[in-house]
């Protein structure tokens, strides 16, 4: 379950490179692409320039790199020539990568073009969601400290969390233990210890938190059809605290903020 400095290392270098594809997604015009274009670009990026591997194609039958997530679709959307973005969307790519047997995983959800007011409170509150759940990060802490500060803080902006998926332990396999729940009561589930590497991945729903599977067996949409938006970083515990391991640049001093306002 703990992963010794070495292997820390190897996952922070994964971690690395995951965050560079999002700056390749940051640089890249959304609208008018479809989710299977941006799925050959996020590969091709991947495999040529950073020489890992999309850890996601493959794993469990899945055919793609990276998981499209669009408005009503809270994850696992399956990327789709039909699938085009279009000004006003909002969408979760969550990407995983290997380097030298390691995996980093990590989405974001992008706004494209103009996007309503009520959906850029939903992506800025899962955000600051997310980093509330790592700022509860430290030596000692428990699982449920982390649930507990994502809970709380999508009550206070009137959004429900869905509940059917949570973060994971992460290393050489892509799922391993700890569950991640986000939600929780303070002071309950797995102790955290120096050495463990997991995933922190909130979904938070605008409307209900009753989701359902479409008949293609991955795509997991809203039950009421309202809006639902992600982020997720990989994350090891130290030992005064936490690392990000797929930290992106635009992030430096988030945790900070995020343990004042905490």
């Amino acid at each position: 379950m703990t992963k010794q400095p070495e292997e820390v290392a190897l996952l922070a270098e994964s971690g690395r490179l995951l965050a560079s594809v999002f700056g390749l997604l940051d640089r890249t015009p959304l609208a008018g692409r479809s989710t299977l274009e941006i799925d050959a670009m996020v590969e091709r990026f991947i495999t040529d320039e950073l020489h890992a591997r999309p850890a996601s194609k493959g794993q469990y039958g899945f055919e793609f790199v990276l998981n499209s997530s669009v408005n009503e679709v809270v994850c696992h959307g399956v990327p789709s020539p039909s699938d085009v973005l279009c000004d006003g969307d909002i969408v979760n790519f969550d990407i995983t990568l290997e380097k030298n047997g390691y995996i980093a995983d990590s989405s974001k959800t992008y706004q494209v073009g103009e996007v309503a007011p009520a959906a850029r409170r939903l992506v800025q509150g899962t955000y600051e969601a997310m980093w509330l759940g790592i700022a509860a990060v430290r030596p000692g802490a428990r699982t449920g400290d982390i649930g507990w500060a994502i809970e709380r803080h999508a009550k206070r902006l009137g959004y429900s969390v869905v509940r059917e998926y949570c973060g994971h332990g992460i290393g050489r396999e892509m799922h391993e233990d700890p569950q991640i729940l986000h939600f929780g009561r303070p002071g309950t589930g797995v102790a955290l210890r120096e050495g463990m590497v997991f995933t922190i991945e909130p979904m938070l729903n605008r409307g209900r938190r009753g989701v359902r599977t479409e008949e293609d067996g991955w795509t997991v949409v809203t039950q009421d059809g309202s809006l639902s938006a992600q982020f997720e970083h990989t994350v090891a515990v130290t030992a005064t605290g936490v690392r990000v391991l797929t930290l992106r640049p635009e992030e430096a001093g988030m945790l900070r903020r995020m343990k004042l306002a905490a």
